[in-house]
């Protein structure tokens, strides 16, 4: 089996002078960065004292989640002979609050809007939403499941 290897790092950024002397003596604040990339600012979500202006680790699951689904649709689509010429998404995750203060997503949505050029088989378009999301490397290492609501359309004449 071949294996990739992906690193990063990953910094704490919220010390406001007393570190984490008490609950709310600190920032959630942190800073993703991989060599070569732009910066991502993190946090926690506001419900949980974050910065709402930052991305917090939820957020990116599901945003790996869509991207992860995108790109192999689109790989799909062009061994499938499907010109794609638009594709956009407008995920949403779900995730539950355990009693000790824990949590886990219970389930994520994908909706994908995706215009292909006239003339395109649309059921084909369809049925390889559902052959991306069993190859999705993400889909694949998370617990909850993974549904997908796409729209699929033709380019207007």
């Amino acid at each position: 089996m071949k294996e990739h290897r992906y690193e990063l790092s990953m910094t704490w950024t919220g010390n406001l002078g007393e570190g984490t002397g008490h609950y709310r003596a600190y920032s959630r604040n942190h800073e993703i960065e991989s060599a070569g990339k732009p910066v991502i600012p993190g946090s926690s979500d506001p419900a949980f004292r974050g910065d709402a202006s930052r991305y917090n680790p939820e957020e990116l699951l599901v945003a790996a989640l869509s991207t992860c689904h995108m790109l192999w649709y689109l790989h799909l689509c062009a061994d499938s002979k499907i010109v794609v010429t638009a594709y956009s998404d407008t995920p949403v995750g779900f995730m539950a609050e355990t009693p000790d203060g824990g949590g886990h997503f219970t389930k994520v949505v994908l909706r994908p809007r995706v215009t292909l050029k006239k003339g395109s088989d649309l059921e084909q378009a369809r049925r390889l939403h559902e052959r991306a999301n069993r190859l999705c490397f993400i889909a694949n290492s998370v617990n909850c499941p993974v549904h997908h609501e796409a729209q699929i359309q033709e380019e207007a004449p």
